[in-house]
């Protein structure tokens, strides 16, 4: 379900925690519940009828993505590994420990705002980081052992996930996103796929065929519905602050990314109540153009090293745009049996006579129409019909002078582009000048080594 916490390290904050509560309201219309342990005031916003998420002790924490958790009456943070659920923290005036789903609901009353980071867990008044992902020694095994097995894990983790009859995908037509249609749709009697980009996208075009493709491979009760969400570059402008403010970020890459994302998500959730996204597969399996001009002795540590950065990029993106209309986006890829299978992979298997996601296409090998299982990798935007359509709008409205007097930020950033001052300025009025955005992620260049 989706859900969203906020909370204080002190006793008899209710009036303070329902203030925060309604800044992320969106994560869960249903319902709230507020609650007091004996170190915390905390509350939780939820958008069906199981509230007690955070009143379970979990036994392990690596498997869990539960950002709290209560143990013996006592609350305790925590963030999975990868950071698919968001979390930050700050200090009130008085040097309280506050946090929150969203940053939005810690700016009016937090110093000093900070991104609590993957793996880590705080208790007793301490941090301490549990531990993360790292590069694993590759095993020894024939690919074709290697497709079966990751095709297994990945089908087990799709029908963990999925609760209800009716579910939903993003469906961009790229390898990642239509593997987790074409494997789930077994798991479920109607699947519910939407694609989103301009006229004539490729992402449009590909996610017509790998949806037909799939329902042809459907059992007679089962049902596959595709929604296509055709918008031009004005609709999309108009959505610009809506987008910036869900996502809390200026990053010209991830907003570019986020624009359709977002308007996908607001179709679903017209529908279903959660959704699959493929994200994190270029990380696991190499699928960036870059990648190929890699040095291969260095090709697994830029893997782990990309993927660390998903949680507060690309998977931020997913969060923002799920929770913006109280969706639940599960990322399979990004389970902790999908990664830990994956980092083990040898990298060769990988990118493999120039072939990004070698052994991920091995495996879905008759899953697939060809037209998809071989199409390269496209970015969001790129495959959205994006293009550079917003960096030559902002080019054209912002001038050469007022980028130079604006560039640099009060934090002492300075902003990659007039696209990105455009992105800002919406980030300002929303949020205001901040001096500390010491919590927000910025895309990783791309450089090859």
């Amino acid at each position: 379900m989706s859900y969203g916490i906020a909370g204080v390290f002190s006793l008899n904050q209710v009036e303070l925690v329902q203030q925060m509560l309604k800044k992320i309201k969106h994560r869960g219309e249903f319902g709230k519940e507020l609650f007091q342990t004996r170190n915390a005031t905390i509350g939780i916003v939820f958008s069906n009828l199981q509230s007690h998420i955070l009143k379970t002790t979990a036994s392990d924490y690596n498997d869990k993505l539960q950002p709290a958790l209560i143990q013996e009456n006592k609350l305790v943070l925590r963030r999975d590994l990868l950071g698919i659920v968001p979390l930050y923290y700050g200090k009130t005036r008085d040097h309280t420990v506050c946090f929150a789903s969203e940053v939005k609901a810690l700016l009016d009353l937090a110093q000093d705002i900070n991104e609590f980071l993957p793996g880590y867990i705080y208790q007793d008044n301490q941090f301490v980081q549990k531990e993360s992902y790292q590069k694993q020694p590759g095993f020894i095994q024939l690919p074709e052992t290697i497709a079966q097995e990751l095709r297994m894990i990945l089908c087990n983790e799709i029908q963990n996930k999925i609760s209800e009859n009716e579910t939903g995908a993003w469906l961009s037509g790229g390898l990642d996103s239509s593997a987790i249609v074409s494997l789930a749709s077994k798991y479920v009697k109607t699947m519910h796929t939407f694609a989103a980009g301009l006229k004539d996208a490729p992402d449009i075009k590909f996610a017509r065929i790998a949806a037909d493709y799939i329902k042809t491979r459907a059992k007679p009760d089962q049902k596959l519905h595709h929604h296509e969400i055709i918008v031009g570059f004005k609709d999309m402008l108009k959505t610009l602050p809506d987008v910036v403010y869900s996502l809390e970020s200026f990053d010209a890459l991830l907003v570019r990314s986020s624009i359709t994302n977002y308007l996908a998500a607001k179709r679903a959730s017209q529908y279903v109540s959660q959704v699959f996204s493929g994200e994190a597969g270029d990380e696991l399996f190499a699928g960036y153009e870059y990648l190929k001009t890699f040095n291969p002795l260095f090709l697994a540590d830029e893997l782990v090293d990309i993927m660390n950065r998903l949680h507060n990029t690309a998977l931020q993106r997913v969060d923002r745009c799920a929770s913006a209309f109280g969706l639940t986006a599960y990322v399979p890829f990004a389970s902790p049996e999908i990664i830990n299978y994956a980092l083990q992979i040898p990298a060769e298997y990988k990118l493999y006579n120039g072939i990004e996601k070698w052994i991920l296409r091995r495996a879905l090998d008759g899953f697939l129409p060809d037209a998809i299982l071989n199409r390269t990798k496209a970015k969001f935007w790129q495959g959205a019909g994006i293009g550079e359509l917003f960096s030559q709008y902002a080019d054209k409205h912002i001038s050469d002078a007022d980028f130079r007097k604006e560039s640099v930020l009060p934090c002492a950033w300075k902003l990659h582009s007039k696209e990105e001052l455009m992105y800002y300025r919406i980030f300002k009025d929303h949020f205001g000048e901040l001096e500390n955005l010491d919590w927000m992620g910025r895309t990783k260049p791309t450089s090859p080594v």
